[in-house]
């Protein structure tokens, strides 16, 4: 059973993938989009059947390899196609395939009147399987291939309305950013290989256990993987590509921020547990990097406008704890925030789609305002979720985020510090949304009518004028954000420290990440202490951005523009590279090309052309010359020729 529902897990989107491939535009809307979400939901199914059987082993028990057949036997270096079922791949299937489901169904609705409504299910599968490939892939170069695949699936999802120059800017952006971090990831694998002479995880692990690997090597390999952590999962200081990445549908941004792609980097670096083991100082580089964007992010999305924009921030913050517990030593709290983040960030997203579907593509919460009237259970949910991020007790982000800071307490007071700042933070940029969006002024019908009076005044609300309102969304939109809702109360409660035996992930990802986790003896009086102050600062957050924000739309002092502006690291890197690439290609156009290429290509033809005429005056067409010429070269040759043999 096993050997059959491993495969299916990875092979039933790639075939959704085939067959809207082929089929799609016959089958149309909707039954292209049910099509690919019954794959997804299948492979769901499929993974919690191998769940099961794996759960019902002994812990020592839980890894199951499945090799399908030989790819690159070349030389010393032999990779398979082969997938590696074990308690951490089986719990990033798990959210990978069932949050990515409901946002397939969410999908139906809000896609219904694209014309390439097949298409977009044809890259949403194909995203899928490739998620699915990097994390059950038994090898670093498997892996790999599924790490392009996100990244190549991004780009066409991004870029899906390419005929805005915004939505082809953006996947350019996030393709090249992401080129950056894989040129670590492929160098790391050269390491890898050339210190233990494989690229299975297995053998690479075994042999850091045996210290076959030295500790310059692991360090190395470590921070060359760890490049391609900063890239794939946006951190400072690649994150730039991930903002712009809001220029894709809603679900698009859902998918990437909660499901697939972001997570791939701190699922790599859970996964490489055992080289971290070996380096301290890489473990210590990726801590300080974590806290730092989580703070950073979380300050930047403080004063942005755009209801994504927002959103997309706040993914690079969340990621940033991950990337904190991970260099913590605290894998099960990163996989932990990896897993609820997934169900309020999704929700998040999905709220957010709502209210741009009910304002007809509107995003500028400046012009929203007094929504919970028209679309109740849009708000409701996207209360929960803002609850949930902020680590209200007993939502899920609690716990998880909880786990995350009362783990890494010990580590460092200071990055402790900063992250539990970075909590309030997230309280008051979610609540300073969710109140600009559903409450106070009903700002939309303001500016609405006088888009109506002023035509062409560039509100950006389609459809306004007299008699428009907001509208709540198709119940196969709600049903995903209400499923979504439970997830985010209810998903904490997979991990609760309260009693040992409901710390239910930590047991289970034991066997992987058990023997490479920092275990910090608490007291009873920090143990319990360190949470009640999560929630208490997180409550902090909440009372300060409902104070600020709840009847108050315009505050231009808490908005500064290098807060808008992400602390112009785009600025910084058009200044660095963007400006000078464009001078030195202008340069390269306009005086290298015509003077040295085109020069010297046609300064060689017209030296040949002057050559040519000069050398054909000694062709006068009389035989007299000709005849004296062949004299005078006979008498030349007779000469040399009696010189040399002495005469």
């Amino acid at each position: 059973m096993l050997l059959y529902a491993t495969a299916a897990i990875v092979l039933l989107p790639l075939g959704g993938f085939f067959a809207l491939l082929v089929g799609g535009r016959r089958l149309g809307n909707p039954r292209a989009g049910w099509l690919g979400t019954g794959s997804v939901a299948l492979s769901f199914v499929a993974t919690a059947i191998v769940f099961g059987a794996l759960y019902a082993r002994p812990p020592s028990h839980r890894l199951f390899v499945q090799t399908l057949f030989s790819w690159l036997p070349v030389g010393g270096l032999h990779v398979s196609v082969a997938f590696r079922a074990d308690p951490l791949s089986l719990v990033m299937a798990l959210f990978v395939t069932g949050v990515s489901s409901v946002i397939h169904l969410y999908s139906i609705g809000y896609m219904e009147h694209d014309e390439q409504f097949h298409k977009f299910f044809v890259y949403f599968n194909l995203f899928v399987f490739s998620m699915l490939v990097l994390v059950l892939s038994e090898n670093f170069v498997l892996t790999f291939l599924g790490w392009e695949g996100v990244g190549a699936c991004s780009y066409w999802l991004i870029a899906f309305w390419f005929v805005r120059d915004s939505a082809a800017s953006a996947g350019k952006k996030a393709f090249v950013y992401n080129r950056i971090g894989d040129f670590g990831f492929v160098v790391a694998m050269f390491f890898l290989f050339n210190a233990t002479g494989t690229l299975t995880y297995t053998g690479v692990f075994s042999a850091a256990r045996a210290g076959h690997i030295a500790g310059t090597t692991a360090t190395a390999a470590c921070l060359l993987l760890f490049m391609g952590a900063v890239g794939k999962s946006a951190q400072i200081p690649l994150y730039p590509w991930l903002l712009d990445a809001m220029e894709g549908p809603t679900p698009v941004s859902a998918l990437i921020h909660a499901a697939t792609m972001v997570t791939a980097g701190v699922y790599l670096m859970t996964r490489i547990s055992p080289l971290l083991a070996l380096s301290p100082v890489s473990s210590t580089i990726v801590a300080v990097f974590g806290v730092v964007t989580a703070f950073a992010a979380a300050a930047a999305a403080c004063a942005q406008q755009d209801i994504k924009k927002v959103l997309a921030f706040s993914t690079v913050s969340q990621l940033g704890y991950m990337f904190f517990a991970v260099g913590s030593h605290a894998y099960t709290a990163a996989i932990f925030l990896m897993v609820t983040h997934a169900f309020y960030k999704a929700l998040l997203f999905l709220g957010a789609g709502s209210v741009i579907h009910g304002l007809h593509d509107e995003q500028d919460l400046k012009k929203m305002g007094g929504l919970a009237r028209y679309m109740p259970i849009t708000a409701v949910t996207f209360f929960v979720a803002w609850f949930a991020i902020a680590g209200v007790a007993p939502f899920s982000g609690f716990w998880s985020k909880g786990d995350v800071l009362t783990t890494a307490f010990p580590q460092g007071h200071i990055m402790w510090a900063l992250g539990e700042f970075t909590v309030a933070l997230t309280a008051y940029y979610i609540g300073r949304e969710f109140y600009l969006c559903f409450y106070g002024e009903e700002r939309w019908r303001r500016l609405a009518a006088l888009a109506t009076a002023s035509p062409g005044h560039g509100i950006g609300i389609e459809g306004a004028g007299e008699g428009y309102e907001p509208h709540e969304s198709r119940p196969v939109m709600t049903v995903p954000l209400i499923a979504l809702a439970v997830a985010s109360f209810f998903g904490g409660f997979i991990n609760l420290p309260i009693r040992p035996d409901w710390d239910f992930l930590s047991h289970w990802l034991a066997p992987v990440v058990g023997p490479y986790s920092y275990h910090f003896p608490l007291g009873l009086s920090w143990a319990v202490g360190l949470p009640v102050m999560d929630g208490a600062v997180a409550l902090i957050g909440v009372a300060v951005v409902t104070a600020l924000w709840w009847r108050r739309w315009d505050r231009p002092a808490l908005e500064p523009m290098f807060l808008q502006r992400g602390w112009h690291l785009d600025d910084l890197y058009d200044f660095l590279v963007g400006r000078p690439g464009y001078r030195a290609a202008g340069f390269a156009a306009d005086r290298f090309d015509p003077l040295v290429i085109d020069g010297g290509v046609n300064g060689s033809a017209g030296l040949i052309r002057r050559a040519a005429t000069r050398v054909r005056t000694v062709q006068t067409g009389y035989v007299r010359n000709y005849a004296l010429g062949i004299a005078i070269g006979a008498v030349a040759i007779m000469a040399w020729v009696l010189s040399r043999v002495g005469v």
